[in-house]
């Protein structure tokens, strides 16, 4: 049984419990907002990619978002609803082709008892990273920085307890690719604060997914470009693609909250290559292309700030010895995400796929390589 009719009788498609299957050639987006649980995922050979000549973008000062019902099976749709709604989701959006195929929201708001709807905000976690990751990419296009570039020429030194010679061997990429070599096992690993950081070892020799080095891209594109992180995010992406949201300082972290739609928005314009409609947003298709790879040899289950699945081995926060195989070994290779670690056991995820879109926030267990509802 299948949620969505196979139009042209391919087998690409992925599984989300049972006996609910996804065409993903035809469904490149798919969104949730909170806590969905996802048992398991078939495995599933790559479509061609989307064109972006093929994809519809909604207006940027419109609430108005064209949809469509092509290829859906009406008698899952129920099925597939009470799932969500039984499983604590907020939102959940498919996109066909940059058209809305089904939007759902559940349950209430962050604060209060009103319910969550179109227009409710929810924080990214963790996966605002893949904001910072393309602005960081933004600003090497425009020349404010370079990825090869010591971070001490931007903070100045001392930004870190390290010995000068060894804080000044940490460059930009390394913040990307967490391998800056700090150690991720003092107190509060979210504190960057520079009597926080020391040394563990030679930038580029060990990856660990520590957050303070990560938060400090916030201030490297403020000393870069000479605006925050919020002011910068507006400037390039969010009043070019129509994202609404806000940032929020929340301990060390700065946390990015916004409604599904700007998520969705947001999932079109990488989907797209960084184009939106005939505008080019991010230009730097190295970049692009290199921000959804392996960018170290370590952990090549990681690129900037994005996870990678399909890979020979993986690694995961806290544990350094590599586990063989592909993350999620029965996913689909070109699946990207990022996980937003609030334990092992009770995480948000966000997945995309490189050939077509499709993303989500999660209630997971992670257990000897693959993903498990609870």
């Amino acid at each position: 049984m299948s949620l969505l009719q196979d139009i042209n009788s391919t087998k690409k498609s992925l599984l989300l419990w049972e006996p609910l299957e996804f065409d993903m050639k035809y469904y490149p987006f798919f969104f949730i907002f909170s806590a969905i649980a996802f048992c398991s995922c078939k495995q599933a050979s790559s479509p061609e990619p989307i064109l972006t000549a093929d994809l519809y973008f909604p207006p940027l000062q419109s609430e108005n978002w064209e949809t469509t019902r092509s290829g859906l099976e009406e008698e899952k749709l129920q099925e597939l609803e009470q799932l969500l709604a039984q499983n604590g989701t907020r939102a959940f959006i498919l996109l066909k082709d940059g058209k809305i195929a089904l939007e759902y929201y559940f349950g209430n708001r962050l604060a209060g008892n009103q319910p969550f709807q179109e227009n409710s905000a929810w924080y990214w976690a963790s996966a605002g990273k893949t904001l910072t990751a393309t602005l960081v990419g933004i600003a090497q296009e425009e020349g404010q920085l370079s990825l090869d570039q010591p971070t001490s020429e931007i903070l100045g030194s001392g930004w870190s307890n390290l010995p000068p010679e060894k804080e000044n061997l940490i460059q930009i990429r390394h913040h990307l690719s967490m391998t800056t070599g700090l150690d991720d096992g003092v107190d509060n690993a979210d504190d960057y604060s520079p009597e926080n950081l020391h040394y563990l070892a030679d930038p580029g020799q060990r990856w660990a997914y520590h957050n303070a080095p990560y938060t400090l891209l916030d201030n490297v594109l403020e000393g870069a470009t000479g605006s925050d992180i919020a002011t910068y995010f507006q400037q390039k992406i969010g009043s070019k693609i129509g994202m609404t949201g806000f940032w929020q300082e929340i301990g060390h972290n700065r946390v990015f909250f916004s409604d599904a739609r700007s998520m969705a928005r947001f999932g079109l314009l990488v989907l797209a290559e960084g184009i939106w409609e005939n505008k080019e947003i991010i230009s730097d298709q190295h970049y692009l292309q290199a921000m959804v790879t392996p960018s170290q040899a370590l952990n090549k289950s990681y690129g900037y700030l994005w996870w990678l699945n399909g890979q020979e081995r993986y690694m995961l926060p806290g544990i350094q010895n590599p586990l063989p195989g592909s993350f999620i070994p029965n996913g689909p290779s070109d699946m990207i995400w990022f996980v937003a670690w609030a334990g092992m056991g009770n995480s948000c995820v966000w997945f995309l796929l490189k050939s077509w879109y499709w993303c989500g926030w999660a209630k997971i267990r992670i257990k000897a390589g693959s993903l498990s509802g609870f």
